[in-house]
């Protein structure tokens, strides 16, 4: 569920600059929270997490959580929700900054290993814990997922018009199953600098390519 933040004047008595710092400074814990819950979530499972762990691993009190979130679901939903809406945007970027839809797949290949590659944390979480979620941003969730098929699906009818647009959606999401779940499994190193991670990178990319771009089987 996705809130906009309003902007708030600093307090008469309060340096615009000092303001500044603070708000960096909470947005900054508040990152390292999601990142950590992604890591507790995915070591332990949601429910073998407590707000106490959550707030150890950064460094707080549990209670001093509850100036970033208004609980363990809450983490959750921001966690969730906000990976969704990011590879919704990301998506549309890329489509957006290619000229044709051979380069937008092959983009979107790109965009999306290097999404599996730095989360897989979070992806891991996703499938798991998906359902931990209440039902307002659960539904949020698999209507952001499905937003971002449509995306390859539209790309893809276009190099494939002679397919189903059902047949496009199935290759969709077993290659999401090949790009996502391998980085977690085989424990692929984050980051660009790792020739391991160029590795498995490389070996993603041309088995999701070959996969989507492979000629309908008849018969």
């Amino acid at each position: 569920m996705s809130k906009h933040a309003s902007v708030v004047s600093p307090p008469p008595n309060q340096p615009p600059a000092a303001a500044t710092k603070r708000s960096r400074a909470k947005a900054s814990r508040r990152t390292a929270l999601l990142t950590e819950a992604a890591r507790l979530f995915a070591e332990r499972g949601f429910n073998g997490v407590s707000i106490e762990d959550l707030g150890a691993s950064v460094g707080v009190s549990g209670p001093a959580l509850y100036r970033h979130f208004s609980g363990k679901q809450a983490v959750l939903e921001a966690l969730l929700v906000g990976v969704s809406e990011d590879l919704l945007a990301g998506g549309r970027r890329v489509i957006a900054d290619t000229t044709n839809d051979e380069d937008a797949l092959r983009s979107l290949i790109a965009f999306h290993v290097d999404f599996a590659l730095s989360n897989p944390n979070v992806i891991h979480v996703q499938g798991r814990d998906l359902d931990s979620l209440s039902a307002e941003p659960r539904h949020e969730v698999r209507t952001l997922q499905r937003r971002y098929v449509e995306l390859w699906v539209g790309v893809l009818s276009r190099i494939h018009p002679e397919l189903e647009a059902s047949n496009l959606r199935l290759r969709a999401h077993a290659t999401f199953g090949l790009m996502n779940s391998t980085p977690y499994s085989t424990g692929a190193p984050k980051g660009h600098a790792s020739s391991a991670s160029k590795a498995v990178r490389s070996v993603l990319e041309q088995m999701a390519l070959a996969a989507l771009e492979a000629p309908a089987i008849t018969g």
